[in-house]
């Protein structure tokens, strides 16, 4: 186990750059299965939950080659599927929330895929249903083992179909999707979720031999084919840590420069911060975030309070919304945030409370944060990251307060953002890594 200690105050200036993206890297990589051929993706983020992926993906059968810091070779050629029924798979899988995705192309090629219930952030329910009820109805056979929490699907050769997903997920879109491309006939989805990273899974498997017809759109047409064959594929920057560095920019009042973010990509992020009052200015595919003293969150134009909510692409995707909410804490002006999808993603408002925010936790869906307009300094306090998510607005909030402040469970931390504390640190921010063990 291991900590950070943060010294707040520090103002960051130069130059930063995203890793890849951590919610597609888990899909992508996941998408190997389908072929027997090399697979080579580049750009892939050194994160935990990543990383784990690729030792599970090893320990199934699969070669592995790293080429590069950023750039690894995949061939699943002899997948031991005795192993999908072993304790260490389930181990692995347990784990990891993106191991799921295992289940669409194991299903697929093998016709048959197992995994245990994943684990990942705890931030609320987080059903499964639309995963296997796509897959049912591409005729898969479902089995849950509610002693064991096993989930287990088969089928001898998947069948095209109609079908209208209940909830626009991203994994449920894209365990589908890597179902569907090999299964028999024509396959139509409607409401599928249609984020930069779904879109990437598509062009990967469009070069792979695949038939997608609707990519970008909430309705796809599939027309599965016999195979797959091997392919080449970059990454897209992570727009969650884009968005994190904005955060951290505008709380320590710092000139920053993001670097390649793939501007195009990032919807109405930049449009969203600039509601909050930060000017950002767009420099080819780089970001540029001044440095404000003061920033003002507008009004709506009837001049109610402005709210922030969660919603499928292209709307504000929920990851971002413990940035906006720490972020909102030095704005000037009241902000509702309104997290629709997950209950318990604001419970870490408490800790922000206990620095001296002025924040009131409506119900687990809404927060309503009063500005300090930098005139109060937060307090240093001793915290848990109880997520990825909330652990990094958690550390946006240390560097800003005054004092020294302890973040335990960064290994969530890690889960989602690589050697954050040495890339910022590289710019100004003052964070020690202390091993507890």
């Amino acid at each position: 186990m291991a900590l950070f200690k943060v010294e707040g105050g520090h103002r960051l200036s130069g130059e930063i750059t995203p890793q890849g993206a951590k919610n597609e890297a888990l899909q992508v990589i996941c998408a190997v299965l389908l072929t027997a051929e090399e697979v080579i993706i580049e750009n892939v983020p050194q994160i935990l939950d990543v990383m784990q992926l690729i030792d599970l993906l090893r320990a199934m059968g699969v070669r592995v080659e790293q080429l590069a810091e950023d750039k690894y070779l995949f061939q699943a050629a002899d997948v031991n599927l005795d192993y999908l029924t072993s304790e260490d798979y389930r181990r692995r899988c347990i784990r990891l929330r993106g191991s799921v995705m295992l289940v669409g192309p194991l299903l697929a090629r093998f016709g048959v895929g197992h995994i245990p219930k994943p684990g990942g952030d705890k931030i609320g329910r987080r059903r499964l249903d639309t995963h296997f009820i796509g897959l049912q109805k591409l005729g898969a056979s479902f089995d849950f083992d509610s002693a064991e929490e096993f989930f287990s699907v088969k089928a001898s050769r998947l069948q095209g179909t109609y079908m209208l997903l209940d909830e626009a997920s991203v994994t449920g879109t894209a365990n589908i999707i890597m179902a569907a491309v090999l299964a028999k006939g024509v396959t139509t989805i409607y409401n599928v979720a249609c984020e930069p990273y779904i879109q990437q899974l598509c062009r990967m498997l469009q070069r792979m031999g695949a038939h997608i017809e609707g990519v970008a759109s909430n309705l796809l047409r599939i027309e599965g084919v016999e195979s797959l064959g091997g392919t080449r594929h970059r990454m897209l920057p992570d727009m969650i840590e884009v968005g994190s560095f904005i955060g951290m920019a505008a709380m320590n009042r710092s000139a920053l420069t993001i670097k390649d973010v793939s501007y195009d990509d990032l919807g109405i992020i930049p449009a969203q911060f600039q509601r909050l009052g930060i000017p950002l200015e767009r420099r080819g595919d780089d970001i540029y975030v001044p440095q404000l003293d003061h920033y003002r969150i507008e009004n709506f134009i009837d001049g109610s309070i402005m709210t922030f909510a969660d919603a499928p692409w292209p709307g504000l995707t929920p990851d971002l919304l413990s940035i906006f909410l720490v972020v909102a804490v030095q704005a000037k002006g009241t902000v509702l945030i309104h997290q629709k999808m997950f209950e318990s993603r604001l419970f870490f408002v408490d800790k922000l409370i206990d620095m001296g925010a002025q924040i009131i936790l409506c119900d687990p869906h809404r927060a309503a944060v009063i500005g300090h307009d930098h005139n109060v300094r937060l307090r240093a306090t001793k915290m848990s990251s109880p997520d990825i998510r909330a652990g990094v607005a958690l550390l946006i909030a240390a560097m800003s307060a005054e004092g020294v402040s302890t973040i335990q469970n960064i290994e969530q931390i890690d889960r989602g953002y690589r050697n954050i504390d040495l890339r910022l640190n590289a710019i100004g921010a003052h964070i020690e890594r202390i091993d507890e063990n």
